[in-house]
């Protein structure tokens, strides 16, 4: 559940777009591209880095789909405020994981899609704003995404990303690269009357209803002679 006591009352495509939980729909979620048969050998993740305003040692922890589809990052104290039970600095929150993906042998990833679920108090005239991108070790190439959400709100909130079969980029075969995610939430008091209420967005879960996951496509990699 939610701390809610705390505040006192290039060739990626987005083609999910988040919605706001005022219009009490879900985001539209496109099929995961796959390229090849998903790795019957089990697939591990390991957490290496956890650093951020928004998720302290300890606070965040990752798990892997059974079926090899995906994997999940929970959070236990992510989220940022505005408002009169707000500090200065608790507006913008930040996450910086690295996670290495132990894969089996002969195999590579790329990440097609990501799943993003929270839950916002949003004044009206308030405004919410996820952030997130990822890229592998070593590689310049970064995804980005940003979603916004538009007060009064006092709902869940779910947004999803998904990259083109074409655009999708997969950590070299044959070398351990960590997966690094970076992600942020930011609210902004707008026109809502800040003196008297707080507004505030999270991906904060303790029982891991609400998590981000981070589905797979799968590549096998080449032969060698």
């Amino acid at each position: 559940m939610f701390k809610k006591v705390l505040i006192g009352g290039a060739g990626a495509v987005l083609v999910a777009a988040a919605l706001s939980p005022a219009t009490g729909a879900a985001a539209a979620q496109a099929p995961v591209p796959l390229r090849d048969p998903v790795p019957a050998a089990r697939v591990t993740v390991d957490l290496v880095q956890v650093n951020g305003s928004g998720c302290r040692p300890g606070s965040a922890a990752v798990s892997v789909a059974a079926d090899n589809t995906a994997f999940t990052v929970t959070y236990s104290e992510y989220l940022a405020q505005v408002g009169k039970d707000a500090k200065a600095t608790d507006f913008r929150k930040n996450c910086q994981l690295g996670v290495r993906v132990n894969v089996p042998q002969g195999f590579t990833y790329a990440v097609a899609r990501t799943d993003y679920r929270g839950f916002a108090s949003l004044e009206p005239g308030a405004t919410g704003t996820q952030q997130a991108s990822y890229y592998f070790q070593g590689m310049s190439r970064t995804t980005s995404h940003s979603h916004t959400f538009h007060g009064p709100v006092q709902d869940n909130w779910q947004a999803s990303d998904s990259t083109a079969i074409e655009s999708l980029e997969f950590a070299p075969c044959g070398a351990q690269r960590n997966f690094n995610i970076n992600t942020e939430l930011r609210v902004d008091a707008g026109s809502s009357d800040s003196a008297r209420t707080t507004s505030f967005m999270a991906m904060d879960s303790t029982d891991g209803s609400l998590s981000t996951v981070y589905h797979f496509a799968w590549k096998k990699c080449p032969t060698r002679r």
